[in-house]
């Protein structure tokens, strides 16, 4: 009797909480554009902690190995207490360190290659401004043809000077009207960055929290499944950076000694910012390109043409060979499904696809082979149970 009222109120929870699902399912597809202003307003809510736990998941890369070699020898209770605070500080310094060196490097050439283009314009044009007003057409080749062009280089000059004042007042205008979105941002970087200090300082605290409080409010079978999901993630994702990190040295290294052998100018630098920009998937290879052709075609404009037809075809060789064997290495996956996840990826969210479509396959890979070897192994228990079970039968 009692089991039956049992059954009887375990059967009334599912209905009622299948009927409540389906409403609220309903509820929220017709009402979605205010489920969507509510998702961006916590966006914009938890932004700053969003962008801790981004930087934290990175750093915890650096952090791991700059650990290790901390203090390895001779460990006291202050060096023990120091490690860690060091450790947050040096991955901090050597993150930050690459990309404002590689800025430093760059953005002073880049600087002076814009004015020298520009220098170059408007002498080229008073050359030939002059050249227009004293010239002799009957001694030049097509000099007939050449004096029925009627091109007005002073004109052109003038329009080039006013084109430019444009477009430093259209910078200023646009820095200034956005000011207070990059002050926003800038604010929000600075407490994800304070955010992502506490994650790094207590991350084995915050994830033994997190664990008990799935273990308590989540069934069990769930919440072991879950955890040890999260953890093949994790494991997959710090590979995958560390893969992806070597595979961006490999590329810079590679590039820069290319150019020295091509005797094409900036070869350290365009090496250094090519590495770094290999870090952004699919972008960051564009902006390599054309940031290094353009300072290359100050100097000379036919090896700015051979510095693109070098890097255009070391990135072909990087993309089908070095990076599947490197950063498929690192997070034991194939090289054709890290080719696989990254186009996947990138067709479904472009360059953060791509970013995490490798370390996601990865994952999901893992736990695939596991759970095809645990049901292959339950399978062959089961055949060699029934193999028994048919034999005591024919003896008996």
């Amino acid at each position: 009797m009692f089991e039956d009222i049992e059954t009887h109120k375990k059967l009334s929870k599912w209905i009622i909480g299948t009927f409540t699902a389906c409403i609220l399912i309903y509820l929220g597809i017709r009402h979605i554009s205010h489920v969507a202003d509510a998702v961006m307003w916590l966006k914009d809510l938890l932004n700053p902690l969003l962008i801790g736990l981004i930087l934290a998941l990175f750093l915890n890369v650096p952090l791991g190995v700059i650990e290790r070699h901390l203090f390895p020898k001779h460990p006291t209770s202050r060096k023990t207490k120091m490690r860690r605070p060091l450790a947050i500080l040096l991955s901090f310094i050597l993150v930050i360190g690459v990309f404002v060196g590689v800025a430093f490097l760059v953005i002073p050439e880049l600087i002076d290659a814009v004015s020298i283009v520009i220098s170059s314009l408007t002498n080229g044009l008073d050359q030939l401004v002059a050249f227009e007003s004293t010239a002799d057409y009957s001694k030049i080749p097509f000099g007939e043809q050449l004096s029925q062009i009627d091109i007005d280089f002073l004109e052109l000059k003038d329009n080039l000077n006013e084109w430019l004042n444009q477009l430093g007042t259209t910078i200023m205008d646009t820095a200034a009207s956005a000011f207070g979105s990059v002050v926003a941002t800038a604010v929000d970087f600075a407490i994800g960055l304070v955010f992502s200090i506490y994650i790094l300082a207590n991350k084995e605290k915050l994830k033994s929290q997190i664990t008990r409080i799935v273990r308590v409010w989540i069934p069990a079978c769930f919440a072991e499944r879950g955890i040890h999901v999260a953890a093949v993630c994790e494991k997959n994702f710090k590979l995958f950076v560390a893969g992806q990190t070597t595979e961006a040295i490999i590329l810079g290294s590679l590039c820069a000694i290319g150019m020295l052998i091509l005797r094409i100018p900036y070869a350290p630098m365009i090496g250094a910012l090519v590495g770094v920009t290999a870090l952004i998937p699919y972008v960051g290879a564009w902006i390599a390109t054309l940031v290094g052709a353009f300072l290359i075609l100050t100097v000379n404009p036919f090896m700015a043409l051979v510095f693109i037809i070098f890097l255009l075809t070391l990135q072909q060789i990087e993309g089908n060979a070095i990076y599947p064997k490197v950063v498929g290495a690192k997070i034991n996956l194939p090289a054709m499904w890290v080719l696989t996840a990254i186009t996947i990826g990138g067709n479904l969210a472009g360059p953060i696809g791509m970013l995490l479509g490798v370390p996601a396959a990865a994952a999901t890979y893992a736990l695939l082979k596991e759970a095809t070897d645990k049901r292959e192994t339950h399978l062959k228990t089961q055949e060699k149970e029934q193999m028994g079970n048919s034999h005591k039968q024919n003896i008996s």
